[in-house]
């Protein structure tokens, strides 16, 4: 088989490196790919946006299955345009993805199925969403959540401790216009107590198997401190996410969703991820996104037993119920090295040593924003690399992850040393 993986960051080198692994793929296209999935792949030098340029690649080379990492090309339609062309594609269409390219789509849905999640209000003028927060400020000393409505790369949403905070977030969504059209309507949320978690499945239609939950960490800083990024570390299992509680999530979360879509006449095929938020009064949904996670991806596909390619397929072919999915009894630990600055503002081409280092004292490097530049592996991202670990115990992975970030160096490398901490 030929697979195509359409994207370039830390989710995609994991896939292609998982991939890798079957007996049955005889050649992986990346497009683009970063730096690390050139030992595996052929890349291809395209923009996922594209969508033409690659379903006339994919149509030209014969490609078995086309596997689409990032949110942007499934919400534009790359998923429709290469079934309209008779190619087998693992990602929903474009009226699926709109659980992750909408927030209000998603939250409607919510609403109307009786799907637990925060309550919420919707706006299209900035005005009113600031006299809405300006109403609600002085009712409750909970944080105030605000979210651009459409795609931001993990960093649309606020989470404000003060009305000062919630009205600055309002003017950077919708006047400033830092996400673009993401940004011309806003969802203002209750804030939800408690941990949160990565709640993912492999779907097709109805059918659906859930993976291995993962928790990550969003804040920029030890102790979850700074602003929010798309991840800064992660793991898997989720100890907090018991029996019971994975239980409550697919009977009232999982199955719910997928039926509404359904009978909306929306087939869902491909990872809806479920971003839980472990309240007081049970799980809650905090967002849906149409992919898989990135970096959860990292910690997640290590402990998949069965054959990736097998799942992969089954999904885009309609028979997930014929496949018996299964997870090695480990743990696994993601550490994030991103560039000095991020979430904000960094440098690029910066040049990474190390990472030969890194794999041989135990570690998994996945490459998330990389390049190559007159031979030498550079930074090109705001996450340049996730430092994976798995082992026996969470100790065991914490241990070799940050031995491998600490043979890793790239000038202004910035990473949190608390990932995993609160499991011990």
């Amino acid at each position: 088989m030929k697979l195509l993986i359409v994207g370039s960051g830390g989710r995609e080198h994991t896939l292609a490196w998982k991939i890798a692994q079957s007996d049955k793929v005889t050649k992986i296209y990346a497009l683009p790919g970063n730096a690390g999935m050139s030992a595996i792949t052929e890349r291809v030098n395209m923009s996922v946006m594209d969508i033409n340029g690659i379903a006339d690649f994919a149509e030209r080379e014969k490609i078995d299955l086309t596997v689409i990492g990032p949110e942007s090309p499934l919400i534009v339609g790359l998923t429709d345009e290469l079934e309209k062309r008779g190619l087998k594609v693992f990602g929903p269409g474009k009226d699926a993805a709109q659980m992750e390219g909408s927030k209000i789509f998603a939250k409607r849905l919510m609403l109307d199925n009786r799907v637990p999640t925060a309550g919420f209000e919707e706006f299209d003028d900035a005005a009113k969403a600031c006299d809405f927060i300006e109403s609600i400020a002085s009712k409750s000393g909970d944080p105030i959540v605000v979210k651009a409505d459409g795609e931001a790369a993990g960093k649309g949403v606020f989470i404000c401790k003060t009305k000062k905070a919630a009205l600055d977030a309002i003017d950077t969504i919708m006047n400033q216009k830092a996400f673009g059209e993401s940004g011309n309507r806003v969802v203002i949320e209750e804030f939800l107590d408690g941990q949160e978690a990565s709640f993912m499945c492999f779907v097709d239609g109805e059918k659906f198997v859930p993976m291995i939950p993962a928790q990550d960490y969003k804040r920029a800083c030890d102790n979850d401190e700074g602003p929010n990024t798309g991840g800064m570390g992660c793991y898997s299992p989720v100890p907090v996410v018991t029996a019971e509680v994975s239980k409550f999530v697919i009977d009232f979360i999982v199955k719910p969703t997928l039926k509404a879509l359904k009978n909306m006449g929306i087939y869902y095929k491909g990872v809806l991820y479920v971003g839980l938020a472990l309240t007081s009064r049970g799980p809650k949904v905090v967002e849906f996104n149409a992919r898989f996670g990135d970096h959860e991806t990292q910690v997640v596909l290590p402990l998949l037993k069965t054959d990736l390619v097998d799942i992969l397929l089954a999904c885009a072919e309609g028979r997930l119920d014929t496949i018996d999915v299964n997870w090695y009894n480990r743990s696994a630990v993601c550490v994030v090295m991103a560039s000095g600055g991020y979430p904000g503002d960094y440098e690029k081409g910066k040049v990474i040593t190390g990472l030969d280092e890194a794999e041989k004292a135990g570690a998994m490097v996945f490459h998330a924003g990389t390049a190559t530049k007159d031979g030498e592996c550079v930074t090109a991202g705001g996450r340049v690399l996730g430092v994976t670990a798995v082992g026996n115990t969470y100790q065991e992975c914490i241990d070799k992850a940050y031995a491998g970030v600490r043979l890793i160096h790239f000038d202004g490398a910035h990473y949190r040393n608390d990932i995993g901490a609160r499991l011990l």
